[in-house]
This record gives structure tokens, sequence and C-alpha cells, in this order.
């Protein structure tokens, strides 16, 4: 099964919430699909977003099911986790444009490379723009909108210029943190490094 239709699946089968229905209408007119998830990093590959959200998604349930055991859904709801771990990124949409960079081959003449780079036409930061992208298509709880905001962990910016608000929310809310880690996981455990 390709990506697509694994997203698709897992997405029809956990997320029922109002406006869930407009939400993938957009995902599908966007480049979510075919985006990479990155430059140069895990994922940068056309189709490598869908790709990362699938690996974030799966590997939040191992760690729910590690941390809770089989009853992890009275902690937390497959809908939710459907919603945060496959929509973490939708920050990324339209974002990745197709270029080319220079660089050496095995005989050390210049030649011309494909690549992706960044044009962002709402720079609005990371997990809040995607917090915000999708409350313009569904009502998010405290907990989702928590976990997605602040998913990119010690790496988000707010972290490294010295907030330490997400300190409170992952000692508050424990799935946020479990979140963090399913997308360090799926990053380094599951996808390669690109060039």
């Amino acid at each position: 099964m390709d990506a697509r239709d694994e997203f698709l699946d897992i997405f029809y089968d956990n997320i029922d919430r109002d406006g869930a229905d407009k939400l993938l209408d957009w995902l599908e007119k966007s480049d979510f699909f075919t985006a990479p998830a990155s430059t140069r990093g895990h994922c940068s590959y056309k189709g490598g977003l869908c790709r990362h959200s699938i690996n974030v998604y799966k590997r939040f349930i191992k760690l729910l099911e590690m941390e809770y055991g089989d009853n992890w859904t009275k902690k937390v709801s497959p809908e939710s986790v459907a919603i945060m771990g496959l929509l973490h990124d939708v920050c990324k949409v339209d974002m990745y444009k197709e270029d080319f960079r220079n660089v050496k081959d095995e005989n050390g003449v210049w030649v011309k490379k494909p690549c992706y780079r960044i044009e962002d036409s709402l720079p609005y930061g990371h997990g809040e723009k995607s917090v915000y992208i999708l409350s313009a298509f569904i009502k998010l709880t405290r907990e989702e909108a928590l976990a997605i905001n602040w998913h990119m962990g010690e790496y988000d910016q707010r972290v490294q210029n010295g907030s330490y608000m997400i300190r409170d929310v992952f000692y508050k809310y424990p799935t946020c943190f479990l979140m963090h880690l399913a997308d360090l996981t799926a990053t380094y455990l599951d996808e390669e490094m690109g060039e």
C-alpha cells in the first residue's frame, strides 16, 4: 500500500470530527501527499511528508502502548492520536519548492542536482503554525493543540531561546511528551537522512 492510501485509511478509520471532511479536502488539494518532510534531512523526497506523518502516528501508538499498556485508549482516544500523529506537520504544506543546487560528482565535476528549498508564504512558526491551520477546519482539544504545538521539543526555537513553557506542558500532559518522542523516533529510527 502506498503512503497516500495508508494515510487515508488511518484518517477515515479514526478521525470523525466536525470539519474533518473539509480538512481532508484541503490536504488533497495541497501538496501534502507529494511534499518532502525536509529539504535535506529526514524523508527529503517526494511524498516524504506523508510517509513521515504515518511513521509518527505508528511510533506514537507504540509509545502509548509501552507507557499505558493495552488500555492506552483510556488515556487518549484513537481519534486524538490520529490527529496528533498524522497532522502535526501540516505547517509544511505548500512550503517546499523544487530547485537545483551545484554539487561535485564522483569525478569532481560540478553538476546541478535536484533539491528542495523552503519558500514559506505563511511564516508563522512550526508547531504553532500547524495548530493555526488545523484550527481553521477542526476544533482541537487542549491536549491535541499542545502536543502539536510543542512536538519539536527541545528543537523548537522558542525553547532554544530560553522558554521553559515546554517543561510545564510535558509535566501536565505526558501524552505531549510521548508525541515529541514519536516524532524523534520516527525521524531517527524509521527514516533515512537525505543529502
